[in-house]
């Protein structure tokens, strides 16, 4: 098997349309990506996700490891904790994170979900 790569994901333009957030609260966030890896299983995924400006609530269904590399954005866990996201932020979201999401400036990120 060969190792799945992902060079340059900022320079990355050939994506899929994957709609707009269904769970938006104000705009219309709409988002693209690329999937780099997904196992037969279903049980992880790996790849880069685009998303448009607009406020939505969040509901993080599998455990999520994220380096944003692009935009600017604000997490808010429903307990009131704050995350603040800029270019260069790492980030791990438990399964079962719940919140509301608010993108300011377009986010590219690549992630990890299992």
């Amino acid at each position: 098997m060969t190792t799945p790569l992902m060079q340059n994901p900022k320079a990355i333009t050939d994506v899929v349309d994957w709609g707009v957030i269904d769970t938006m609260v104000e705009g219309e966030s709409h988002v693209s990506g690329r999937v780099l890896f997904r196992n037969a299983d279903g049980s992880s995924e790996c790849g880069m996700w685009i998303c448009t400006p607009g406020k939505w609530v969040c509901h993080v269904t599998s455990d999520e490891f994220c380096h944003f590399l692009e935009g600017r954005c604000t997490y808010v866990h429903e307990s009131g904790d704050v995350i603040e996201i800029t270019p260069d932020t790492a980030a791990f979201f438990p399964k079962d994170w719940k919140g509301v999401c608010t993108v300011h400036e377009t986010i590219r990120k690549v992630y990890m979900i299992r």
